[in-house]
């Protein structure tokens, strides 16, 4: 019997499923959580440390996050750098926590500024000016407006870390009365770094000299590019008074970010260079360059989805076959743009280029193909969810859709072993257990 009762039988959940219900529920939890961390920060006694730039944003928080949970007690989000995770970061903080370490992103003109008012940071650290989001800003000039938002947030007791070899980073002292200071190969640069060695699979070695001392640095990081953010995290964690000693420990520790040019190797496969969470145009480069320079005996590079280039994407496309092809062995390409990519026939029928459907096709070749002695570029976007291709070398993976229609990683997510029809009703069930255990049957402690 139907009823009009939107609780029965699920019907309330069902409805939120609209679209104009769940932008509704999203603002509505944006609204609640902001509130919560204006109430909430005046009260956190520890230093609120915020990391923006185009890139290298997530491996200067997580690195710097992990330098300091060797110093105090640390809260860190990274990855997902929403307004609405950092509300809920913020809102989640505590008086006992030593530092807060956030990393702030953007989609949009005013977003920066937005989560700059929610964290009120102590430290603003900046890494460099780029064009991943050229859809929405179209121009460096932009996009460094927008990110210098966060460092017009600082008070006049606060700090900027800034890369002195990038010209619209380093302007951003200008906009503030804070102090600031800077990183980075240029001569002027308040921590320089001297040297920067890297061979595949690494470590990154670094080295950093500041008011008269020098300090080597190894860490498991995949390519020169990186240093960027070693360099950040290291004039921060000095500044916060860190030990020198202590940060260099500390980073060679460090678990790098998972897929994020991160190597990821298999039992009997090949070795994986997985970097498929974002393909901007304008650093794509950077990953083939870790393969170009790979001492391995074959390269291979799987490109999927391009994103933040301007004009048409076929020569985007073609560009990007052109860097892959000088740099591998052979090159994939997959998904719906594949055939642009401008491949002569004579790539083509020595298979020096080959185009596959969809992840689980480039899976299937591999397998029958790639030896033990081999590295494989999986670069692409959120959506083409190419990491598992090589998650599947020891997974079961099951969930080979094209289009789920989520963007966060598939480790992330967890339900890769499972058929993407049998999600909806997992995820259910999941939260039936976790309604119970927390309100039904709560755990108790000792009497």
């Amino acid at each position: 019997m139907k009823t009009s009762n939107p609780f029965a039988r699920g019907g309330f959940i069902r409805a939120a499923t609209k679209p104009w219900r769940r932008e509704a529920a999203r603002r509505l939890d944006i609204g609640f959580f902001s509130a919560l961390s204006r109430l909430n920060r005046p009260f956190c006694r520890g230093r609120f440390i915020a990391i923006t730039g185009s890139s290298a944003k997530t491996t200067t928080a997580s690195l710097l996050g992990h330098v300091l949970s060797g110093h105090g007690r640390v809260r860190s989000q990274f990855v997902k750098n929403t307004i609405e995770t950092t509300s809920r970061t913020v809102a989640s903080a505590r008086w006992k926590d030593d530092y807060v370490v956030i990393e702030a992103g953007t989609s949009g003109k005013g977003r920066i500024a937005e989560i700059a008012r929610v964290i009120r940071p102590d430290v603003a650290i900046v890494t460099l000016i780029g064009l991943d989001h050229y859809s929405a800003f179209r121009t460096r000039e932009a996009v460094a407006e927008e990110k210098a938002s966060l460092v017009a947030a600082l008070r006049k007791d606060g700090l900027a870390v800034l890369n002195a070899d990038d010209d619209f980073v380093r302007r951003m002292a200008g906009s503030t009365e804070a102090r600031s200071v800077t990183y980075g190969r240029a001569e002027d640069a308040d921590f320089r770094v001297t040297s920067v060695i890297y061979e595949f699979p690494g470590p990154l070695d670094m080295e950093i000299a500041w008011q008269g001392r020098t300090q080597k640095l190894s860490i498991p990081l995949a390519g020169e590019h990186f240093a960027v953010a070693v360099a950040a995290a290291f004039a921060a964690a000095i500044e916060l008074g860190v030990a020198p000693q202590t940060i260099a420990e500390r980073m060679s520790s460090f678990e790098p970010v998972f897929n994020r040019c991160h190597v990821y190797r298999t039992e009997g496969g090949p070795t994986f260079l997985l970097d498929a969470v974002k393909s901007p145009l304008g650093t794509l480069g950077l990953a083939i360059d870790v393969v170009a320079r790979a001492n391995v005996t074959k390269k291979r590079i799987v490109l999927g989805h391009l994103a933040d280039y301007a004009g048409s994407s076929r020569p985007a496309y073609r560009k990007a076959y052109r860097m892959a092809r000088e740099a591998a062995d052979q090159v994939i390409f997959t998904g719906p743009a594949s055939h642009r990519s401008g491949a002569s026939e004579e790539d083509r029928a020595s298979e020096r280029f080959l185009e596959l459907a969809d992840a689980r096709s480039v899976y299937e070749y591999l397998r029958s193909s790639a030896g033990e002695d081999e590295l494989v570029l999986l670069k692409g976007s959120a959506r083409d969810h190419l990491e598992r291709v090589a998650l599947a070398y020891s997974h079961d993976v099951k969930c080979w859709a094209q289009g789920c229609g989520f963007t966060i990683g598939c480790r992330e997510c967890g339900m890769y072993e499972y058929p993407l029809e049998e999600h909806a009703r997992i995820r259910r069930r999941k939260r039936r257990e976790n309604w119970k255990r927390h309100f039904l049957f709560p755990v108790r402690g000792p009497n």
